[in-house]
C-alpha cells in the first residue's frame, strides 16, 4: 500500500469542476492509475478530498493505492500543484508486527447508512452515526473508547468518543447523466486494534460504500 498526499490548483478550471463532482474527480484520478482509453482496476485506489486547505491555500486530497501511479497521465495543465513523496504504508505502520491492542489516530470520512425496502438510506441521527461506526469497528478489527456519562445518576448509555463533524449530501454524475447522491460524514479519533488481520482488511479495502465518491479510506498514524 501507498499513500500519496497531492495538491491542486483551485485556479484551473478542471480543478473547479472536479470539487464540485467527486463523481467526476475520481475519474480523473483513474487516469494516474491506468492507460490512455483503458479502464482504471477496480479497488485499485482509495481516496478522500481533506477538509482542510494547505499551507498555500490550496485543496489536498490523500490517495492510497495498490501500486505507484504516473501523476503526468492527468494530463490536465495546472491541475496538479505539487505530488510529495509516496508512503510505503506496511512500512510506516509496521503492519507485519501489528498487535492486537495497538493505538491509533484515524480519520474515516464514510456514509453511515441503513438499508430499508432495497434502499440505502443515510443515518442523520449522531447517536446512529455513532452506533454505525462502532459496529464497523467490531466487523474491521478495531474499538473505540466509550465516552464518559455526564450524569452518573442516569441509566448509562453506549456511546463511543468520536469526533463526527462534515455532516453533508455529495453530489455527482455520472457519464450516462444519471444523479449520484450520498450521504457522508467524517469520523476523527482514537482506536484499538482488536483484530490484525480484519483491521489490515479494512485498511487495504476501506470501510462502507461510495468509494468512488471518496469515502471509506481508514487512515491513521500511531499513537506512543
Amino acid at each position: 500500500m501507498f499513500l500519496h498526499r497531492i495538491h491542486i490548483d483551485p485556479r484551473c478550471r478542471e480543478v473547479r469542476r472536479d470539487l464540485s463532482d467527486p463523481y467526476q474527480l475520481h475519474a480523473t484520478l483513474c487516469r494516474a492509475f491506468s492507460e490512455p482509453h483503458q479502464k482504471c482496476s477496480e479497488g485499485e485506489f482509495l481516496w478522500r478530498l481533506e477538509p482542510e486547505a494547505n499551507y498555500a491555500g490550496c485543496p489536498y486530497i490523500l490517495v492510497q493505492s495498490k501500486t505507484m501511479p504516473c501523476w503526468s497521465n492527468i494530463s490536465v495543465k495546472g491541475w496538479l500543484a505539487q505530488a510529495d513523496p509516496a508512503i510505503n504504508l506496511k512500512a510506516r505502520l509496521k503492519l507485519d508486527s501489528l498487535k492486537v491492542g495497538q493505538r491509533f489516530r484515524f480519520r474515516l470520512q464514510a456514509n453511515p447508512c441503513t438499508t430499508k425496502n432495497g434502499k440505502r438510506l443515510g443515518l442523520l441521527k449522531l447517536t446512529e452515526q455513532e452506533t454505525w461506526i462502532r459496529r464497523k469497528g467490531t466487523r474491521h478489527g478495531f474499538s473505540l473508547p466509550q465516552l464518559a456519562p455526564f450524569d452518573f445518576s442516569e441509566p448509562v448509555q453506549e456511546r463511543v468518543d468520536v469526533q463526527i463533524t462534515q455532516a453533508h449530501m455529495l453530489r455527482g454524475k455520472k457519464h450516462t447523466g444519471d444523479d449520484v447522491r450520498i450521504f457522508s460524514v467524517l469520523y476523527d479519533e482514537r482506536l484499538t486494534v482488536t483484530d490484525t488481520k480484519k483491521f489490515v482488511d479494512a485498511l487495504q479495502t476501506g470501510i462502507g460504500h461510495g468509494k468512488v465518491m471518496g469515502l471509506g479510506l481508514l487512515s491513521v498514524a500511531p499513537i506512543s
